[in-house]
Formats: C-alpha cells, structure tokens, sequence
C-alpha cells in the first residue's frame, strides 16, 4: 500500500478540517455526505494501526445556522454564542458518522494557553495520550466560547500544528481549498507556479503566504497562517501537507498521490522534543535520586516518587528539572509531573502511596521518560 507521506511511515496522524470543508457555504447546512467519506477513510487508517487526531472547525458556522444569523456579520461575543450552540452539533455530527464505523470519538476543547503554558500542555498531552492509547478519535477545536481575542488563536492551522507537536505526530494534514503552496497567488495570476515539496521554510517560501485571510470566505485563515503552522510543525519533527479537500475521500485521494504540497520536517517527533526539552528551557529546579532509580533511568524508565531523595527550587507541574546523581552529577533533563511542594510531600514514597497522601494522583510519574532526555 502507499504511503501516507513520502517521507516516513506515518504512525501518527494529525487532520485539520476547514469550516468551508465541512459546512456548505451556500445554505450553511452540514456536508454529511463529505464527512461520512472522510470517516471512512479514517477507519481505513485505524485499520492500519495509525492513530487519529481531528482538528475541525466548524462549530460557529454551524451555530450560525441554528441561531438564524448565517448572513449576518457579527461581534466576537456573538460567534461565541453561536459557537456555544454549534459546538454541540459539531460533535454530534462526527458521532453520528464515526460510531457506525465502530470508532469511538472524543471532544477536546483548547485555548492558546493550553497549548503553550507548560503545565496545561503536559495536562493536554496526558489526556490526548491517554485517549489515542484506547483507540479513540480526539476532535479538538478551540473552545471559542470562553476564549478572548488575547488568548484565542483565530485559526485552527495553528492549532493543528500545536496539537501535532503536543502529541509528537508525525504527519499533519490541513485539508484546504487550495492544492498547497504557490509562488504567488494562482487565482491572480497565471504566472503562478505550484510547489510540490519544500525542503526548508526560508524567507522567499513565508513570503509566498501573502496576507492571513485571504484564502476562503468561511474561514479565518489563509495561506500565511499555513505557512505558520508548517514552521510550528516542522520544527518539532512532523511532515506537513496542505491539500484540497473540497472532493470527496481526501485522505484517499492524498495517498493515491493527488497533488499537494509537502513541507519537510529535518527531524522525527522524538529527537525534536528532546531537542526542545534539554536546550531551549530554563530550568526550574533541581530532583536528587537514588542509585536504583539513576539505573532505572539509564534503562528508559521513567522517574518515580521513591527514587527520589531531595528536591531544591520551587517548581510548578510541568516546569523543567535537572535531575541528579546522588553523588551530584547531572543526569537528566525533564519536565515535573509535579509542583516541588508535591515531590517534597511523596519522595521516597511508592507510587501506590501517592493519592492518599496528596488526596490526588495525576496518573504521572515525577517525570515521565517521554519528558525526560538523559545528558549523556
């Protein structure tokens, strides 16, 4: 069979699906038959053991629809009311054509913070985590109900691209209404040439993205918001495609090798986020351990209450750590599953101990060894 993308098998897929894709912009009515075909193309990729997660819009259009102000232009406390009275359908609509097929779905609602302040983020990333290891299909959208223009994305290119990195997918997906990048803009000018593959996002390829917002009626981004989301992806080691959407069966259509442009991430996913964990964070505070747990660590494993034998600085879940040797010599590097005041409380302690002292357990670790790089 075909690969997904041309670059790696794809075990982790991210799909990003535009308003204008999924609700038709003439009536403002569902497209249920395009989505009963991308479902099943979804299913085809379950049965390949390659997980999915859904980015979809979709939620203030439909709202507007059922609130009778589909042609109205309104205010952003307005779309929030409409995205409260779309959102339920929104979900509705991917049960209605998911369960069927025997796939089980999940709604997620995200902000900016939630993507970018780290103990939201390791949060986000446990329930996203917890939910693709159960075979469920997360549908993420941003929650527009209660986000203001200070912490809201506005796109959910962005969003998609955030998630990919969340979850460390290899493949992000933004189905669109154009088949990927030009040189300028092909609906302007005939001199426009489509790019099949990018290699690198240098200057002349941002530029290629013109102004946000010019791309479709519906939705609130355009090809310079794509080129944001390939520059968020690519860094942390996922391929990017952008790809028309409009027909049915994209998925399909995609891997019988329709055009589309592929951007090109220089690393995978895990080497990434290692990357990102040891060298571009300030650490916050310092976990001593023992000799069992500095062997456990050196094997792979993750970081646990009882080998930890003092904890210095004050630290928030998510924060990172150095962790070290009981004879001082840095080990690790790592992400907190817990604040400092919660270590201090259950170091030593077996991991079963947890709840009762803390009357909570995350689930977590100290530090989880997807969240941890060894310095040598």
């Amino acid at each position: 069979m075909v690969a997904l993308n041309p670059f790696r098998p794809s075990q982790s897929l991210v799909i990003k699906i535009g308003s204008a894709l999924l609700v038709d912009q003439s009536t403002g009515q569902l497209r249920a038959d395009w989505l009963e075909s991308l479902c099943a193309d979804i299913k085809s990729l379950r049965e390949r053991e390659i997980s999915v997660t859904l980015v979809s819009s979709g939620a203030i259009a439909l709202g507007k629809t059922r609130l009778n102000q589909w042609d109205k232009a309104l205010s952003l406390s307005q779309k929030q009311a409409c995205a409260a009275a779309g959102q339920a359908q929104l979900t509705q609509a991917y049960e209605d054509a998911l369960a069927p097929l025997g796939l089980t779905t999940a709604q997620i609602l995200l902000t900016l913070n939630d993507t970018e302040n780290r103990r939201r983020w390791i949060n986000a990333r446990s329930t996203l985590d917890a939910l693709l290891q159960m075979g469920v299909i997360p549908i993420i959208n941003e929650n527009d109900t209660v986000a203001t223009d200070e912490i809201r994305y506005g796109d959910n290119d962005r969003l998609a691209a955030r998630t990919a990195q969340m979850i460390g997918a290899d493949t992000l997906v933004l189905l669109s209404d154009i088949d990927g990048l030009y040189t300028s803009d092909p609906r302007k000018s005939d001199q426009a040439k489509h790019v099949a593959v990018i290699e690198t996002l240098s200057a002349e390829i941002m530029n290629m993205g013109g102004q946000a917002n010019q791309e479709a009626a519906m939705g609130s981004g355009g090809m310079a918001t794509k080129l944001a989301a390939a520059h968020i992806a690519t860094k942390a080691g996922c391929h990017m495609c952008i790809m028309d959407g409009q027909a049915h069966s994209p998925i399909s259509r995609l891997i019988d090798g329709e055009r589309v442009s592929w951007f090109k991430a220089a690393q995978n996913p895990k080497d990434a986020r290692r990357q990102w964990i040891s060298g571009h964070l300030n650490i916050k505070g310092t976990l001593q351990i023992d000799q069992g747990a500095e062997k456990a660590l050196n094997g792979g494993s993750s970081l646990l209450a009882v080998g930890v034998t003092a904890v210095t600085g004050n630290f928030e879940k998510g924060d990172p750590v150095s962790i070290q040797t009981h004879t001082g010599d840095n080990l690790a590097t790592g992400l907190a599953g817990y604040s400092a005041e919660d270590i201090r409380k259950i170091l030593g302690k077996n991991s079963d101990e947890v709840a009762s002292i803390l009357g909570y357990d995350y689930g977590l670790p100290v530090v989880h060894r997807d969240n941890l790089v060894m310095q040598k």
